[in-house]
């Protein structure tokens, strides 16, 4: 509380701006901004690769309950193509934003299945404000709970318990993620709003979707086709759900009304979850959250190296920077989203602001 309350004392807004220009100079100087077309490259070439060895494998099979090892290798694969697709909607890939929207648009939609309209959209509300309420899509969840107005929806009626005890039931939910994110999409390109390349991602989608479901049933018998379809879904949407529930859930949510600096808004309401290269490699880079929302267009292979100065630099900031491991942030995503669902409010205090009440409670007994 108290290191908040000297935080928004000295945080004059030239200054604040200021703190940010510095550490950018820092991490540029370091080189951490520089492209790595080789790496990419070289995911490039063999992400569309291993989609054709899959499918060879799977016609191979042919009508086989083995299908499902393959539904669950298809399930990791479109992950890690997401996460490529993810990166180059940052234009972490290359100069052009051309050339990395038409690498977004192949993989997303002609790979895995997804709009990349819909998600630009989504994502870039997500990055500009997150866990600010009204603002932020990503904790507006249509089952799960993560905030108080949400949650008190639910405070009657039979629904009361579950959302008491929503948290045991949010990695289980993430096992229909993967047809919502498809689903998500494909009502995107066809509903009214400007969409950038809307006819490329109905062609795409189309291709894709469609494709894929013919040949699934084409080569196995209805058994055995629907049990594929459900774990390769089910897996993609839990693997994607893990990844990205650890950057965000169980920080602070940031009421409307309150303005923070850019450095401040994407340090205190992100987590880094810690491990190894090989843990880089399963979360797509992800688990540098917080290095990712500061630096969005810095190249994945370079936040595990700007992860130090940036912790640094904020540690000497006073800016609090949050880094746990990856089951201790399994563990305080549960328990925060319980406590949601409890009404609990303590879960949603942020700090800055209970620190702004604390100095105007301060200032009125003066």
């Amino acid at each position: 509380m108290d290191d908040a309350a000297s935080i928004i004392r000295a945080r004059p807004r030239d200054r604040a701006a200021s703190s940010f220009t510095a550490l950018a100079q820092q991490v540029r100087d370091a080189g951490l901004l520089r492209r790595r077309y080789g790496y990419y490259w070289t995911k490039l070439v063999a992400a569309p690769l291993a989609v054709a060895l899959g499918l060879f494998l799977f016609v191979w099979l042919g009508d086989t309950w083995w299908q499902l090892f393959v539904a669950a290798g298809f399930a990791v694969l479109f992950t890690q193509i997401a996460f490529l697709g993810h990166d180059a909607a940052h234009r972490q890939i290359f100069v052009s934003g051309r050339w990395n929207d038409w690498v977004s648009l192949i993989l997303g939609d002609l790979l895995v299945g997804m709009s990349y309209g819909w998600w630009q959209h989504k994502h870039t509300r997500h990055h500009g404000n997150p866990n600010k309420l009204g603002v932020d899509p990503d904790i507006e969840l249509p089952v799960i709970a993560v905030t108080d107005e949400s949650a008190k929806k639910f405070q009657r009626g039979p629904l009361r318990w579950l959302r008491a005890h929503q948290g045991w039931f949010f990695f289980p939910i993430l096992l229909l993620e993967g047809v919502s994110l498809h689903a998500s999409g494909v009502r995107r390109v066809f509903t009214r709003g400007h969409l950038d390349r809307r006819w490329v991602e109905i062609v795409f989608l189309a291709v894709r979707i469609g494709g894929y479901l013919v040949v699934v049933f084409l080569v196995l018998s209805p058994g055995i086709a629907f049990t594929f379809l459900v774990v390769q879904l089910g897996l993609f949407g839990f693997y994607m759900g893990v990844s990205f529930a650890p950057n965000h859930k169980g920080m602070p949510v940031v009421p409307r009304d309150l303005r923070l600096d850019f450095l401040r808004r994407q340090v205190m309401m992100s987590r880094n979850v810690r491990g190894s290269r090989l843990l880089d490699t399963a979360m797509g880079g992800l688990n540098y959250q917080i290095e990712h929302h500061l630096f969005p267009s810095m190249p994945r292979p370079h936040l595990r190296r700007a992860a130090p100065i940036i912790e640094d630099y904020c540690r000497a900031q006073g800016v609090p920077y949050t880094r746990v491991s990856l089951f201790r942030s399994y563990a305080i995503v549960v328990a925060y989203i319980n406590r949601v669902g409890l009404g609990d409010r303590d879960a949603f205090a942020c700090p800055l602001v209970e620190a702004r009440a604390s100095i105007g409670s301060t200032a009125h007994v003066a």
